[in-house]
């Protein structure tokens, strides 16, 4: 079969190149290869935002994960003298509320009116707490939350102090 295409083919020769295409056609032709040979030159500006978009990205990031790692930012960090003093409190809060509870059993709507006021005064320190890494005045944010427990210690001292009134009231009303 191939045999006889190519003798078909050797034949007829004369007749296929008779047949060429137009000069306008070739013209056509070459102007589409020089479009396509042609590359766009890169452009520096494009290099240039890209590295300024990866500059922004890094900067973002590094700035994010410099925030989170601030997050446990302690009172000592701020000012030794008022960590001290929030120690000292906190502990003394410890011992009163040990002892109100104490009197809970005996004086139960009344225990929770006073651990109402205390949990308030709790979660304003928490709050507290959590704005000091992001505060611009970290030391006012400070004695804040140093004032807060003191409140709540001037606040149990005077819990105590009607729990123990109501208490003598009672012993002296019974006899």
């Amino acid at each position: 079969m191939n045999n006889r295409l190519e003798t078909f083919v050797k034949q007829n020769r004369k007749a296929f190149d008779m047949m060429e295409p137009s000069a306008e056609l070739w013209a056509k032709i070459e102007q589409g290869l020089d479009k396509k040979k042609k590359k766009k030159p890169v452009k520096l500006y494009l290099w240039m935002s890209a590295a300024a978009a990866i500059v922004v990205i890094f900067s973002l990031a590094w700035f994010y994960v410099g925030k989170s790692q601030n997050k446990d930012l302690e009172i000592a960090d701020v000012s030794a003298s008022y960590a001290k003093k929030d120690v000292h409190f906190a502990g003394l809060i410890t011992e009163k509320r040990d002892s109100l509870a104490i009197f809970a059993s005996a004086n139960p709507e009344l225990y929770k009116k006073f651990t109402a006021d205390l949990r308030k005064l709790d979660e304003d320190y928490e709050k507290l707490k959590a704005e000091l890494p992001t505060s611009p005045n970290q030391t006012f944010v400070v004695k804040a939350m140093v004032k807060n427990r003191e409140i709540q210690l001037q606040l149990l001292k005077q819990q105590l102090l009607i729990i123990n009134q109501v208490d003598d009231y009672k012993k002296v009303n019974q006899i």
